[in-house]
């Protein structure tokens, strides 16, 4: 897409094909086979995983899907140090990869930035703002 200008990644997962089983359990194929979903709750979110959108995640390349961006295209990966969901070697390889890229690592963040939703917002707002303030 040639026509985005700016990507904002907060706590990304790079390696697709990691961290599935951590999230659905070790018999996931059993239960979406049996039922054709599974419902997965994290706090007030709800997600709905069916066969379809595992394989369309494992067919993801994000390396290739990273290369593709834009040169232009300004990239904010904001990623917590403490995440323990998607660990923070994903925001590093994002970082490698994408030319026009900042990388913030929020000290002591967990996924959900539960001690740190001020300093997630504010980083993301100030990237807004240069963004605004390029276009005018």
């Amino acid at each position: 897409y040639h026509d985005i200008s700016n990507v904002i990644n907060i706590s990304g997962r790079y390696d697709l094909e990691k961290g599935i089983e951590e999230s659905l359990g070790g018999d996931f194929w059993e239960r979406i086979k049996e039922h054709g979903f599974i419902d997965v709750e994290r706090g007030k979110i709800r997600n709905r995983v069916t066969e379809e959108s595992l394989m369309e995640r494992f067919k993801t390349d994000m390396h290739q899907a990273c290369l593709k961006i834009d040169k232009e295209c300004r990239v904010l990966t904001v990623h917590g140090s403490d995440d323990k969901v998607v660990p923070v070697e994903d925001a590093k390889e994002f970082a490698k990869i994408i030319p026009n890229h900042k990388l913030e690592i929020v000290e002591g963040a967990d996924h959900s930035y539960t001690k740190h939703q001020l300093q997630l917002v504010s980083t993301v707002v100030e990237f807004i703002k240069t963004m605004l303030v390029k276009k005018n």
